[in-house]
């Protein structure tokens, strides 16, 4: 068991007041909020260690290089890669998306070649693919949902062909919640020769993932979801495939020599990372992974499946809510829409009874027409929230429809 409360203590953001009531953080999807243990180690880097990092010989900058060195080996370790090269630092899950189709994607595809997707990815596993078809001439192909909303796995099948070069699918939707077989996925698509990426935005904040067991090629996730700061996030790369990708953008770090007549790549993971490191949010990305590791994986997602299930019962029983989302292997997401009431009617009138929810497309405008609607209310559920949080969720909703009806 872990103790809520003591955990409560350490998100001060929590104690706020929104409109005179208690604030309720129901948006955990989109970012969760910070514990104190992360911003101090912000503050600290700033104050104690703050200097560019690499290929500074004084003490600040060699103290600095150790730590960002040091974050990227927990991420490392968190995830199970074999070696700490083969973790690269982005921006978040969209940089990362887009570094493996600009690198990988506009190097070795080519006209005709397929790329398989799914019906619930977010955008930012969506657009890429698609800039990249105008360019190169690509196929898309559509993995479809059953009626739970879980992904088609016969249809999966027989998607691929002897064309299909890449497979690039969520590891648990944003909108739906449904935990996607993505070992098997991946081995499918190993076993048509073709290469896969993993959007683990919605997974490594609520699942165990070990990217050797998964066999994944690549696997991808921001640390803002995950308790961490934002403006960073992690590609994962099997080494000898980020060993023949072409460097994603130019300039300082990812070279080891230049002259005007030629340039020599650095090696990895610092051929991928141009530019100044977030030296600052990398350590405070490691430190929001050692709390996570304190409190325990498999207790968080414990606790957030215990409030999912306990919440999906009480909006059940509310007269007119249809509920999106119904797979067997579900995570801490809750899409739901009222009959007669908009989404966006819903989330103001939430908001003002000091409940924080997620309304709109959420990034996922053709998964939206694929279910026939504009948009959802979205509460999702992280560590800090509790059953008392969820009943002034659902006696909020209750008000909003006697307010319609």
């Amino acid at each position: 068991m872990i103790d809520i409360e003591k955990i409560r203590e350490d998100f001060p953001i929590l104690s706020e007041k929104v409109y005179n009531k208690d604030l309720v953080y129901l948006d955990n999807g989109a970012t969760t909020q910070k514990p104190k243990q992360v911003v101090d180690k912000i503050v600290a880097g700033y104050y104690n260690t703050n200097a560019n990092i690499h290929r500074g010989v004084h003490f600040l900058s060699q103290r600095a290089t150790e730590a960002h060195e040091a974050a990227r080996e927990t991420v490392r370790e968190f995830i199970n890669a074999n070696e700490s090269k083969e973790i690269i630092f982005t921006r978040g899950t969209t940089e990362a998306i887009n570094l493996v189709v600009s690198s990988y994607g506009e190097h070795y595809l080519q006209a005709g070649d397929e790329v398989i997707i799914t019906e619930m990815e977010h955008h930012a596993n969506i657009v890429p693919w698609q800039m990249l078809r105008e360019k190169k001439g690509i196929v898309i192909k559509v993995v479809p949902m059953n009626d739970k909303q879980e992904l088609d796995m016969e249809a999966y099948k027989q998607l691929f062909s002897p064309k299909t070069k890449f497979a690039s699918f969520a590891h648990v939707s944003n909108v739906l919640g449904t935990i996607n077989p993505i070992k098997e996925m991946i081995q499918i698509a190993h076993e048509h020769g073709a290469k896969v990426l993993v959007d683990g935005a919605q997974g490594v904040p609520h699942l165990k993932v070990d990217v050797k067991d998964l066999d994944a090629d690549f696997y991808v996730f921001s640390a803002h979801k995950i308790y961490g700061p934002t403006g960073i996030g992690i590609l994962y790369g099997k080494e000898e495939i980020l060993d023949l990708m072409p460097p994603y953008q130019g300039g300082g770090e990812m070279i080891a020599t230049v002259t005007f007549d030629k340039t020599v790549y650095n090696e990895l993971p610092y051929k991928f990372e141009a530019g100044t490191p977030d030296y600052i949010g990398s350590t405070a990305f490691a430190e929001a992974l050692n709390y996570v590791k304190t409190i325990g994986l498999e207790n968080i997602e414990a606790h957030e499946v215990e409030l999912l299930k306990y919440a999906t019962e009480k909006l059940k029983e509310i007269d007119g809510v249809v509920i999106y989302g119904n797979a067997e292997h579900k995570s801490a997401v809750l899409s739901f829409n009222v009959e007669g009431i908009h989404h966006y009617d819903m989330g103001m009138l939430l908001d003002k009874q000091g409940i924080a929810v997620r309304t709109g497309h959420h990034c996922a405008q053709p998964l939206m027409e694929v279910l026939g609607i504009e948009g959802t209310v979205r509460a999702t559920f992280a560590v800090y929230n509790t059953k008392e949080e969820v009943d002034k969720f659902i006696e909020a909703v209750k008000k909003v429809v006697t307010m319609f009806r």
